[in-house]
């Protein structure tokens, strides 16, 4: 396959973790020939105390309000809004320079996972894809009227292992199902025995699922958690 033109990668790290760890962790998947024309953003979360940590201060692109997240799990939708408007601002930059929209893919990891479902759907127009992995929806069903007809075209691949005890499989569960039920396109793949964390079958299914859309876009896999603090 060519090399893509004009594609490009955002992604969202989790909570306590950054940007360039991001970047280090998964540029071992970055280099094939079809990713040469392609653009990857790594940006970091801003800090905050969070509470459920002891007042712990770490990275984190919106509140944690409890652990383990379950699909029941309420945020602070104001809160979750603001990130979403900083996503869509990168996004905007992107599509005003030149990217087409369907060469770009958001992804995300846990909490950056979380983000990235809540922007694409949020976004006015069709993307290439998201990609999210041991993340959740962090927004209220009753938003549903407030998603784009072209958000809904944008593909969707979800990751979640059976064993997560940070983000409980029912909340990755009932993410995608919700995204079903809107009439969006998304696969999702379970993974019996894993936990909160990344696997190179995972990362390699994501890369090729990437690939496949090609066209004119990129795939870029994900990192592996060294740090069980990267919840969503």
């Amino acid at each position: 396959m060519a090399a893509a033109a004009g594609g490009h990668v955002l992604w969202l790290h989790g909570s306590g973790q950054t940007g360039d760890e991001g970047r280090a962790q998964v540029s071992p998947y970055l280099s094939a020939a079809e990713f040469a024309s392609v653009r990857f953003s790594f940006p970091t979360a801003p800090t905050a105390s969070i509470p459920c940590y002891g007042g712990e201060v770490i990275t984190a692109w919106f509140g944690i309000p409890e652990v383990p997240i379950t699909a029941k799990t309420a945020r602070d939708e104001k809160e979750v809004l603001k990130a979403v408007e900083g996503v869509h601002e990168m996004l905007d930059r992107e599509v005003a320079g030149g990217t087409s929209p369907s060469n770009i893919f958001v992804c995300g990891l846990s909490q950056g996972g979380a983000l990235a479902i809540a922007s694409v759907l949020l976004y006015p127009k069709t993307l290439g894809g998201c990609v999210v992995f041991s993340g959740s929806l962090p927004l209220s069903k009753s938003l549903a009227d407030r998603i784009p007809s072209e958000a809904r075209k944008t593909p969707v691949l979800w990751f979640h292992g059976m064993a997560d005890g940070l983000v409980l499989f029912e909340a990755g569960h009932a993410g995608c199902a919700f995204l079903q039920e809107l009439g969006m396109t998304c696969e999702f793949k379970a993974y019996p025995t894993l936990g909160h964390t990344l696997v190179d079958e995972e990362l390699q299914y994501f890369q090729q699922w990437i690939k496949d859309r090609l066209s004119q876009g990129t795939g870029v896999p994900l990192l592996s958690l060294s740090d069980n603090r990267d919840l969503h």
